[in-house]
């Protein structure tokens, strides 16, 4: 099965998308972009999108990381030690995953008896230092999974520090495992350990031992940072993403890869020469005017995976529905009625399940759902087609990398079966609990909705002459902008040239968007600002200020104004008088309460913009910005 890897990259975020060939002949190319060494189309097969990776700037999966750790606690029922590893959360590390030199690793398993010698409150003591990695990340209450069986992973194997002999991977057929066993024996790997990866298939000794000698050199770092850095602490980190994934999966059954980042392109590129040189050449950059994603067709499948249902193609679908630790499928036959005059219910129906097997296994992909799965099958009478529709799903999971385990089909139509859960999925990446209704569904985050009005913006600066623009968003997403003193805004701006205005209420939708205003600075500025110096306007006092003893913080659909004096009468409404206006605040003085004794707190001149002040009242007519400032005072004026 023929397949490539996408890669994008923007500010918030790096997204990859693996695509596999269906097999349908694809009646068009790329969708318009351009590689820099040769135009290609997407191939001679239509492109599914088979997996989905999301990566955001200051929140990397750490899986693969390795810490010099010290031991926090050693809990014997449970036969595990928790880890301080320098995170909000200590890391947990069983017994059977300790490795110690001259001691011999249990590998019983859970729930079976051990020597004495082999007890971890012999093993380890709080306070005492280890090395671990992480192997599976942070979620939700727990924390980071953890191993002392430490591995350096390259292109085509995994390299063992701590172990001993050479395995292979099981995912190849046996005669290709024991070709590469016996290039992998003559191999001189210092007394450690190697596994030869799926990747490794129809290579020579020559490409392993190049390999070696790049991870000879990353094991000699790790080294020498654990020996020179004080625990807790990061002493090694894995692979960004974009190279973690294509070095995982790129193999001889890949087309291209296609990077959409000159920075990251490059990265690829490097990566490559160093372990792999034959494939640097299939490694291009897009410089189609489509964006990448878009022109493959993965933003709308990104988009779908926030989705319950998902539709199948005769017309029936499927429902699927997250628990704490458990996802269920239900398989429904829809609008699928059979076909042809002699078609018979059990027929309909195990065509349904057999076009559910398939698209099943595809959302695990996408998704990465991991844990408990249970898929309902439509029931079926003959056990023939059961087996034919388990046989179905078991071919489809062949693709996924994962490690599963699926259970035989009940007569009831129930499939259950586990899949690891190593790292959080696109669904739990880019949403949050709804407010709404206390985490029983889901909407898309403040952040992921800023993200892609960011990229709105990008399009917007491309096709306009003005020099400002006034948008209207709500409050919560403007703030992505404006918030840690505009810094997001001022790279857009510095970015397209251009000069962004945000106003809007609470009452919009989070992913409202619209375009309000086109023209010069001043232009914007009169239809934006919500208040004039002069007026006097009812407000509630919110909270304290964050940086003026004695000054207060009310804000109107999150414009921020700041009450000198105001700290006595927060919570109450009160009668205030704007006496300066900025781009994202205000200053005002109380109108309808008696002067403290010993005056106002300071001016607040440094969060007011540089703009000719505008004097006299709106005439009733009120507008009001959405540029909301910190928790406690207001942002600085991004101007």
């Amino acid at each position: 099965m023929k397949k490539q890897v996408l890669v994008s990259v923007d500010r918030g975020e790096t997204r990859v998308a693996l695509l596999e060939a269906s097999g349908t002949p694809s009646p068009r190319t790329s969708g318009g972009g351009t590689s820099r060494r040769r135009r290609r189309p997407a191939g001679s097969s239509e492109y599914k999108v088979a997996e989905l990776y999301l990566e955001r700037r200051g929140n990397r999966s750490i899986v693969g990381n390795i810490y010099k750790g010290k031991v926090d606690n050693v809990l014997a029922g449970l036969e595990a030690a928790f880890v301080d590893i320098g995170l909000e959360k200590n890391g947990f590390l069983h017994v059977d995953e300790i490795v110690l030199p001259g001691v011999e690793a249990p590998r019983r398993g859970r729930g079976h008896g051990r020597d004495a010698r082999n007890n971890i409150t012999d093993l380890l003591k709080p306070g005492q230092e280890v090395v671990v990695q992480v192997v599976k990340d942070p979620l939700k209450t727990k924390g980071a999974r953890l191993s002392m069986d430490l591995t350096i992973a390259g292109r085509y194997m995994v390299y063992a520090p701590y172990g001993e002999g050479v395995g292979v991977s099981r995912r190849l057929e046996d005669k290709e495992r024991e070709r590469l066993r016996k290039e992998a024996a003559k191999l001189d790997l210092r007394g450690a350990g190697a596994i030869i990866r799926t990747s490794a298939q129809g290579v020579k000794r020559a490409d392993l031992e190049r390999e070696l000698v790049y991870l000879f050199k990353l094991g000699e770092v790790l080294e020498n940072r654990v020996a020179e850095t004080a625990a807790p602490a990061l002493v090694f980190q894995e692979a960004d993403l974009s190279v973690r994934v294509v070095r995982d999966i790129f193999s001889a059954d890949f087309e291209r890869a296609v990077v959409d980042d000159v920075k990251q392109h490059r990265r690829l590129t490097s990566f490559f020469s160093r372990t792999a040189p034959e494939l640097v050449d299939q490694v291009d950059l897009w410089e189609g005017d489509t964006p990448l994603l878009q022109a493959f067709g993965v933003e709308d499948v990104l988009a779908s995976t926030l989705s319950r249902r998902v539709d199948l193609p005769s017309g029936g679908y499927l429902m699927i529905d997250y628990a704490e630790a458990l996802t269920v499928i239900d398989v429904n036959s829809g609008s699928f009625i059979g076909r042809g005059k002699g078609a018979r219910l059990e027929d309909t129906i195990t065509k349904t399940n057999l076009e559910a097997a398939d698209e099943v296994v595809r959302q695990l992909r996408l998704r990465d759902i991991g844990g408990i799965i249970v898929i309902d099958f439509i029931d079926m009478s003959r056990s023939r087609n059961r087996d034919a529709v388990l046989k179905t799903l078991r071919k489809a999971l062949d693709e996924d990398r994962t490690k599963t385990f699926v259970v035989e089909i009940s007569p009831l139509g129930l499939v259950e079966m586990t899949r690891q859960n190593v790292t959080d999925g696109v669904r739990e990446i880019m949403t949050r609990p709804c407010p709404t209704c206390d985490g029983e569904g889901v909407i898309e985050s403040e952040e992921t909705i800023a993200i892609e009005f960011e990229r709105r913006m990008r399009e917007i600066a491309k096709e306009t002459d003005a020099d400002a623009i006034l948008l209207q968003m709500n409050p919560r997403v403007s703030a992505e902008f404006t918030g840690n003193d505009a810094r997001v805004l001022h790279a857009v701006e510095a970015e397209t040239g251009k000069w962004f205005h945000f106003e809007g209420s609470e009452g919009l939708p989070l992913d409202h968007f619209a375009v309000l205003v086109e023209g010069d600075r001043e232009q914007v500025l009169d239809r934006a600002l919500p208040f004039r110096e002069g007026e006097e306007v009812h407000v509630e006092i919110v909270e304290p200020h964050m940086y003026n003893p004695g000054d207060a913080v009310a804000k109107v659909d999150g414009y921020v104004i700041a009450i000198r004096g105001g700290t006595d009468y927060v919570g109450e409404k009160h009668l205030v008088h704007i006496d300066e206006v900025g781009r994202t605040a205000a200053t005002a003085s109380l109108v309808d309460v008696a002067p403290a004794v010993d005056g106002a707190s300071g001016d607040d001149d440094d969060e007011l913009d540089s703009k000719p002040r505008r004097r006299g009242r709106r005439g009733g007519r009120h507008r009001s910005s959405a540029t909301a400032g910190s928790a406690a005072g207001g942002s600085s004026d991004p101007e």
